[in-house]
């Protein structure tokens, strides 16, 4: 069985920002080797998100205005604040959104259903974070 594990860095310009990071999950899944096997994707910390969805941007649109609607950015309004914190809202996002996702690899391709795509959200940005990828198979 072969394996690989790469992070990726992320360090955003925006405070809320959705990467779309199918190409680089693409090009590690090349350079593994594997054929046929697994591909996680995991976001390796707790404000922030992997998902799996189309890559239009009016949807990226929705998602923002709906988890604002969601978990509204407040320092007041969340206990979790009480402790110094500013980011509730950002660890209610990502339990909305997801910690990982877990894609087949066959014949040595992500195995996607029709206009689907891998993609880092971040909900309390602008610090360096990072996404781990384990791809195993043979």
């Amino acid at each position: 069985m072969k394996s690989l594990t790469k992070h990726l860095w992320f360090n955003t310009k925006e405070k809320i920002e959705f990467v779309n990071i199918t190409v680089q999950i693409e090009e590690l899944v090349k350079k593994s080797g594997v054929k046929e096997g697994l591909c996680l994707v995991n976001a390796m910390h707790i404000t922030s998100s992997v998902y799996i969805n189309d890559a239009e941007s009016g949807l990226i649109q929705d998602y923002q205005e709906w988890l604002e609607k969601l978990a509204p950015f407040s320092v007041e309004k969340y206990k979790h604040n009480l402790t110094g914190e500013d980011n509730a809202h950002a660890h209610l996002k990502r339990t909305v959104m997801g910690r990982e996702v877990v894609v087949a690899i066959t014949t040595g391709k992500l195995d996607f259903g029709p206009w689907e795509q891998i993609y880092y959200a971040e909900f309390d940005g602008q610090r360096k974070k990072r996404v781990m990828v384990k791809i195993i198979g043979d």
